[in-house]
């Protein structure tokens, strides 16, 4: 038996905005947006890993608050192992984030966040997100 992949992203907060990030890679997903992140490596907990991820592809150090919703299963690919999806709530500790492995970088207000080509597996925490924004 194959085991799931676990993968944690980072619902980035700051002033009533969402840190949104731009792919670079792999090419079928060049352009679209996502939540930062990357997987949980073996004995890591999700939140050594989000640190981990996002001092790598930001530069900045964040600090998860609580997790958000459930998890998503990513879309399976053929030859690969399933994958779950585990989005935290974030606050920013130290430095500015900065696109280091991502097209570009962008804060959003809770209005704008449906206007971007989202990643599907990011797409079912949007709401949740939104609501926390507005201030529920």
């Amino acid at each position: 038996m194959t085991d799931t992949v676990i993968v944690v992203a980072g619902a980035i907060v700051r002033d009533g905005s969402l840190l949104a990030a731009q792919r670079a890679e792999p090419a079928q997903m060049r352009g679209r947006w996502e939540l930062p992140g990357g997987k949980v490596d073996p004995g890591e907990t999700d939140e050594a890993a989000l640190v981990r991820e996002c001092r790598e592809e930001l530069g900045a150090d964040v600090r998860p608050l609580a997790r958000i919703g459930t998890e998503a299963p990513f879309p399976q690919r053929v030859g690969a192992p399933p994958a779950v999806l585990r989005v935290w709530l974030c606050e920013v500790l130290d430095g500015e984030p900065a696109a280091l492995e991502h097209l570009a970088l962008r804060w959003l207000g809770p209005e704008a966040i449906d206007g971007l080509d989202w990643l599907p597996a990011d797409r079912p925490f949007l709401g949740e997100i939104r609501r926390h924004l507005n201030g529920g």
